[in-house]
């Protein structure tokens, strides 16, 4: 058989083995994401949307805790917080993080790693605006991260906020979103044994083609 053939043959027996089919099926990751999102949200007892965040801060050290992600974007994965919080000032700072999703009802998980980037114009504003009174009116009175006396004291801010801002008070300019949008993409499925399923889709920057890989569980 001639090199060429051989080195054909080889390829098409790699490909065999890389292919994904089931949960693992599609050509978009966030398209994958979504719908193992989707499949969550209808057994998860709460919160199918925590994620644990990890940044990092000035000194190198890490920083982790659990959000609730908002929208799985054509090009990232959102989430709100304050940008004068630890995170927000680490994001900020560092310009990249990574979170994890786990659902235990499905015994799944999905890893995100990459760049990040601000979502604080319309987008920002029209989630702001879909949220309950009281928590727009806590994400102005909150200092969110910075030491804090006593709850009375913060709910006496409240209080002043409230007044001061009215029932349709506008998004903080302190406050808004972070997408993360990722060169890394892990897809983990639980196997009997520990032989679990895992599949990480990487590209070399944010937008560019994606290569999938299968790995070792």
């Amino acid at each position: 058989m001639p090199p060429a053939d051989i080195a054909d043959c080889r390829e098409k027996r790699r490909k065999k083995t890389m292919q994904r089919d089931g949960i693992f099926a599609g050509d978009n990751p966030f398209e994958i994401a979504r719908c193992w999102l989707a499949e969550a949200e209808a057994s998860e007892i709460n919160d199918p949307n925590a994620v644990a965040l990890a940044t990092v801060d000035p000194t190198g050290l890490p920083n982790v805790r659990m959000v609730l992600l908002k929208e799985i974007a054509e090009d990232g994965f959102v989430f709100y917080t304050n940008y004068e919080s630890a995170k927000g000032k680490e994001l900020g700072e560092n310009g990249r993080a990574a979170m994890v999703l786990h659902w235990k009802s499905l015994r799944r998980q999905i890893r995100i790693r990459g760049p990040v980037v601000r979502e604080a114009g319309e987008r920002a504003d029209a989630y702001y605006a879909s949220r309950s009174l009281k928590s727009r009116l806590g994400a102005w009175a909150s200092e969110q991260s910075r030491p804090l006396d006593s709850r009375a004291t913060l709910m006496a801010k409240v209080a002043k906020v409230t007044a001061q801002k009215g029932t349709n008070p506008p998004r903080p300019p302190f406050w808004g979103g972070f997408r993360i949008e990722p060169v890394e993409i892990e897809f983990w499925a639980d196997g009997a044994f520990r032989l679990h399923d895992r599949f990480v889709w990487r590209c070399s920057a944010p937008g560019e083609t994606w290569s999938v890989q299968r790995l070792n569980p």
